[in-house]
């Protein structure tokens, strides 16, 4: 039996990425999974996929910047199953049209602004009240919602998105001290630049490869590196974390900034 045997769990952005690594494991330890997601086609290939692994696999819409749409696919999860355990607040609002014009506060369309904060973080938090509702019925559960590295440090791009996860980090500490004393644990994972298929498509390789140099790892982090600590957050395992923020970035936020360019420097390997 694996860790997350019998417990019901729920992933929004499921369909890819890292939301889809974290679905795979879930279901690889034991849980009931729902791939939450907009893209119903990609989520349909994760079920089959995860189906014939031999998992407990289904899929529901969800559009996180639709209140009734998270609302419903919520409660939907906790009456089919008659409870919900976990709920990984994964999606963001990150379209391609966003990635491209989240270059600073000067240039970003206000309208643009306010699109990431009520897809990225009021959707975190709307996932949090009604994920909340349900767990409290049934004695708790846990949360864990995706933060990102831009979210604990500022970048030189994509002020909306680090301010948005930068919210999440604080709506995690709030959640899990209005509701921990009740059984409801809420903790996040920030990771760094991670490589996945959407990532390699649009970033450059010589972005890529500066992340992966700013690392204290050999590698850049592979979706399932994350799925891994997501897991652990959603086990009982981790019953004694709760309002936490995990940096999980290959160490790239724990040295100075300058780290990178002096290990040239010096000629070190």
């Amino acid at each position: 039996m694996g860790k997350l045997s019998g417990k019901v769990a729920m992933i929004t952005g499921a369909a890819s990425g890292i939301g889809r690594a974290c679905a795979i494991r879930m279901a690889a330890d034991g849980a009931v999974v729902t791939i939450a997601d907009i893209n119903m086609e990609s989520a349909a290939q994760v079920v089959a996929e995860i189906s014939d692994a031999g998992g407990t696999v289904e899929a529901i819409y969800c559009d996180i910047t639709v209140e009734e749409s998270i609302k419903a696919a919520i409660e939907g999860v906790a009456a089919k199953h008659g409870r919900l355990d976990i709920l990984h607040n994964n999606a963001a609002y990150v379209p391609i049209e966003v990635l491209e014009a989240d270059v600073d506060i000067l240039t970003i369309p206000t309208a643009m602004w306010d699109k990431v904060m009520e897809g990225t973080l009021r959707g975190t938090m709307l996932g949090c009240r009604y994920g909340v509702i349900e767990m409290l019925k049934t004695g708790g559960g846990s949360i864990i919602n995706t933060s990102s590295m831009y979210g604990v440090g500022a970048f030189n791009r994509q002020p909306a998105y680090g301010v948005s996860k930068a919210g999440i980090n604080m709506l995690t500490e709030y959640v899990a001290t209005a509701f921990g004393k009740r059984g409801v644990r809420c903790n996040a994972v920030a990771p760094s630049m991670i490589s996945t298929p959407l990532l390699r498509s649009f970033i450059p390789e010589a972005l890529v490869k500066l992340n992966e140099d700013a690392t204290l790892t050999p590698f850049l982090g592979e979706p399932e590196d994350i799925a891994a600590i997501v897991a652990f957050l959603a086990s009982d395992d981790a019953r004694y974390l709760n309002g936490q923020v995990i940096r999980a970035d290959g160490g790239t936020t724990a040295h100075l900034p300058t780290y990178s360019d002096a290990r040239r420097f010096f000629g070190e390997a």
